[in-house]
């Protein structure tokens, strides 16, 4: 028996033992994991600094190894957002419709567990975390497929997590860890439609489109980030540059982050050269359309690749439109319907912008860095939904749960 099969059939059988397990126990397994997380810190750091010193050998890119790099502070976080779980409502067991029919019969239908997540994931160990501990709060086992590149940092974690429940009501194969990170238990994840109810793919564009391709499981999409701001002539430069900067800079790696500015060309006639040399002094690499390049002398000429290109680097693609309908037209066929900004002080282009602009996040005068579980208030999150079906945005508890209908009777019979 393969691994991938072996903990499958694990982590089935412990999704039924979790039927019945009070939200009281959840909870308190959640905190024990939250203070094993950081009593663990130093454990997890060293595990962590093997990844990344692999990464190196290997010649993996600066912006891939602060996707794989811990520190004590990201440690912290993962911390803190589960006892944000704790505090969260339990959508387990949520009345979400009654029907009394004239026959006497009582119909509800209540939100209940999915069963078996199944995640494959590249490069991020928090993810590790937020996937086994959102499962915990509703109630789901989950089996992880990380990649090599942060094997002793998931490894390391998983660990710690069933230290954590070996006191619990939490069965320890709840939460499983695929440690062969070949692509051969990719292939299998994907059609373990026996074990598993749901597959979520985390990662870069090439993952997530095999998944969907391959994967006879049901697929929870999320998508790359390619995300824009679209600055329009009625924009605050102040305004404007605090936001590109700290969507292009604060973390370029993760996928909230822009790869592109769209600029209405009176707005760039004005303020256009200071903001290039701006993000310059941040040391960005401006990729340019004819007219940046033209007028900006350190700007590179972008080619139809890069728009469509999720840098995830300090790399950034600039185009100058004539309105706010260009810009929704470009943001439509090169975006990845993940997160898009619009920066403007005139009410009608916003709301253009935000109802027409086909994303799971839309903004108006704020960055695109917001798109996130823990800033949307629940906790960690699974990951970012560019799909249209059962969840979209940020996917908290809500996302891992389904329906079911529970019909009361007293004898009756259809006629």
């Amino acid at each position: 028996m393969s691994e991938v099969i072996f903990k499958g059939e694990k982590a089935k059988v412990a999704s039924h033992q979790l039927v019945g397990v009070t939200t009281e126990e959840k909870n308190k397994a959640l905190q024990k994991i939250a203070n094993k997380l950081r009593s663990e810190t130093d454990h997890l750091l060293a595990e962590n600094d093997k990844d990344l010193q692999a990464g190196k050998m290997k010649g993996l890119s600066d912006n891939i190894l602060d996707r794989i790099m811990l520190n004590a502070k990201r440690i912290d976080d993962m911390a803190n957002a589960i006892e944000l779980l704790v505090k969260l409502t339990d959508p387990i067991g949520e009345n979400l419709e009654t029907i009394n029919k004239e026959n006497g019969l009582l119909i509800k239908k209540k939100r209940v567990p999915i069963g078996v997540i199944g995640m494959i994931y590249e490069a991020r160990p928090n993810v590790t975390v937020d996937a086994a501990t959102l499962s915990i709060k509703t109630g789901n086992a989950v089996v992880l497929r990380g990649s090599s590149s942060a094997y002793y940092s998931n490894k390391a974690l998983v660990q710690v997590i069933h230290q954590a429940l070996e006191e619990t009501a939490i069965p320890l194969d709840a939460v499983q860890l695929i440690e062969d990170t070949s692509r051969e238990t990719a292939k299998q994840l994907f059609t373990l439609n026996e074990y598993l109810d749901v597959l979520i793919p985390r990662g870069g564009k090439n993952l997530i489109e095999t998944v969907v391709r391959e994967s006879t499981v049901p697929v929870l999409e999320t998508g790359a980030g390619n995300c824009h701001v679209y600055i329009d002539e009625s924009g605050i430069y102040e305004m404007a540059e605090s936001i590109v900067i700290n969507a292009k800079t604060q973390r370029p790696s993760v996928c909230n982050a822009i790869e592109t500015v769209l600029i209405h060309e009176k707005w760039f006639q004005q303020y256009g050269l200071k903001l290039l040399a701006t993000l310059t002094n941040h040391e960005v690499e401006i990729y340019g359309d004819q007219k940046v390049v033209q007028s900006y002398r350190r700007a590179k000429r972008a080619t139809e690749e890069d728009w469509g290109t999720e840098f995830l680097a300090l790399k950034l693609s600039v185009k100058v439109v004539e309105n706010v309908h260009e810009a929704i037209e470009h943001i439509n066929r090169y975006g990845t319907k993940h997160s898009e900004t619009i920066v403007t002080e005139t009410n009608e282009n916003a709301e253009a912008f935000l109802m027409q602009v086909d994303a799971a996040a839309v903004y108006h005068n704020a960055s695109t860095r917001f798109t996130d579980g823990f800033e949307f208030g629940y906790g960690a999150e699974i990951g970012i939904s560019t799909q249209k079906l059962h969840a979209r945005g940020p996917m908290g508890l809500e996302a891992l749960t389904s329906s079911k209908y529970f019909i009361y009777g007293s004898g009756q019979i259809r006629e």
